[in-house]
């Protein structure tokens, strides 16, 4: 039976009369008054690769649950390879890579296999799980440096995910048929995430299929055979790959193009203003600077930043106006408070300045909230529900806005574009240099070339160390991945 091939991204289509893996039918999920689907019909087949996109909080979240069997539709049904019912998906070979990263923290990466295998039991199971492990991370990120012992706590970011990345689509007991990922390259450098697509497509030529939800577009179409838009809970578009383009896929999420550079590059303050921070390794920021730190992950750059900002507030004395704030990318581990509101976590930064004779000043907070809520797109109807109630873009908006909200003078952000969506990212580029532009410093670390090449100064690091320094036209993709594979003399 021949395969059907996108042209644009080379990644084998279904075949015609391919039965559906997962198919839904006018399937509805209402969470009280809020509809997070609103009547989506949808049939994932084998040999495809599926792009799933829209903004912030259009659905996307509350569809992978159902797909992976975690949520029970409100309205319509759902099939599993012909299964329904509770543990159909697990049975059918779904499995899920979640964006905020699911891995017991306490375990070992082997033993976070029994995750998804609920069947891996038995004499030498842990044996079996890290043959499992071993051999599903040689294939999708040829050398690696993880090792399926490594309990999960001590890796970084980026190898947390990429080891969960290797279970999702590890051999088992129930073969994997469907994975689900979702914003799986939002902590890997280009390198790793171009190791991930490869394997991707390689997986759904041998007859798997994949969920791929991502706002790098250009990930999407280069990886997608077909393209599925969403917005309000509803699917509004679904073409074949080749059909999109970029600004196609923008226009079709309900979002205007992205940030020109013109529009923030340098001022004269960030070119003249005073030098505000200088550290050990070499990192210099001038007044209302926007200064990237660029490379390989793993390479030193969030260790400096943290460094940096710990060396900043470890006298830990509460102030009206922090020497500096900071703006998580792993919001899980280093930014969120779970058990609090979306109030309560936007306005934490600003407690101090809330506060009237040692109590905070609720109605004050209230305002603050809804300030920035209307500010930055928070989507929540109420700033008093729990931050979890938010998808993984809008919770990280809630982080921006702490930091923002303030009048701290030095912003540090470690890969803070986890999972926002294309015109989020364009509102907080334009919001950043707006605030450099009242003479903040911004330290600012990506995994996205794209958004480093925005800053004013871009400190490139390999092992450790800062191998090149780049400003105004230097700052280019091809300048910074040389130096990231190529040890360079820091320019004076």
């Amino acid at each position: 039976m021949g395969e059907a091939v996108s042209a644009q991204s080379g990644v084998a289509g279904p075949p015609p009369a391919a039965a559906a893996l997962v198919e839904l039918a006018a399937v509805r999920k209402h969470f009280g008054a809020v509809r997070a689907l609103d009547g989506v019909s949808l049939a994932i087949r084998p040999g495809e690769c599926l792009g799933l996109v829209g903004h912030n909080g259009a659905g996307k979240s509350t569809l992978v649950s159902l797909l992976n069997g975690g949520l029970e539709p409100t309205e319509g049904t759902i099939r599993f390879a012909g299964l329904e019912g509770p543990g159909a998906a697990r049975r059918a070979g779904v499995r899920t890579v979640f964006q905020e990263l699911s891995l017991c923290p306490n375990l070992t990466v082997a033993e976070n296999l029994r995750i998804p295998d609920h069947d891996l039991a038995g004499p030498g199971w842990r044996r079996r799980a890290r043959a499992a492990v071993r051999e599903s991370l040689a294939q999708v990120f040829p050398g690696h440096r993880i090792d399926p012992d490594d309990t999960v706590a001590d890796l970084t970011l980026a190898e947390r995910q990429m080891a969960e990345i290797a279970i999702g689509f590890a051999s088992g007991t129930i073969p994997a048929r469907l994975v689900i990922l979702d914003e799986p390259t939002s902590s890997l450098d280009a390198a790793i995430a171009e190791q991930l697509l490869a394997h991707i497509r390689r997986f759904c030529a041998r007859g798997g299929a994949v969920i791929f939800i991502s706002h790098l577009l250009g990930e999407v179409l280069s990886v997608a055979s077909r393209i599925v838009v969403m917005r309000d809970g509803l699917i509004t578009d679904e073409r074949p790959a080749g059909a999109f383009t970029r600004q196609g896929l923008v226009a079709a999420m309900g979002h205007v193009g992205s940030v020109a550079v013109a529009a923030v590059r340098p001022g004269p303050q960030a070119a003249s203003g005073e030098v505000t921070v200088e550290t050990p390794e070499g990192i210099r920021a001038r007044r209302g600077e926007v200064v990237g730190l660029a490379g390989l992950a793993g390479h030193g750059q969030a260790e400096a930043l943290k460094r940096l900002y710990l060396g900043r507030v470890s006298g830990w004395q509460a102030s009206r106006t922090p020497a500096a704030v900071f703006v998580a990318g792993d919001r899980v581990r280093d930014g969120l408070m779970p058990l609090w509101s979306v109030r309560r976590n936007l306005t934490l930064s600003r407690l101090v300045a809330l506060a009237r004779a040692g109590l905070v000043d609720r109605a004050a907070e209230r305002s603050l909230a809804e300030d920035w809520r209307s500010r930055i797109g928070i989507r929540t109807a109420d700033t008093a529900d729990p931050i979890l109630s938010l998808s993984g873009g809008n919770q990280q908006k809630v982080l921006f806005a702490r930091a923002l909200a303030t009048d701290a003078p030095l912003v540090v952000m470690d890969d803070p574009m986890r999972g926002v969506d294309v015109g989020t990212k364009a509102e907080v580029h334009a919001m950043i240099r707006a605030e450099a532009g009242r003479g903040r410093t911004f330290l600012w670390y990506s995994t996205e070339t794209e958004e480093t090449c925005l800053c004013d100064r871009v400190f490139v690091f390999r092992n450790g160390r800062i191998s090149a320094e780049l400003t105004g036209a230097e700052i280019t993709e091809e300048r910074i991945l040389e130096a990231s594979f190529e040890m360079k003399e820091v320019r004076p």
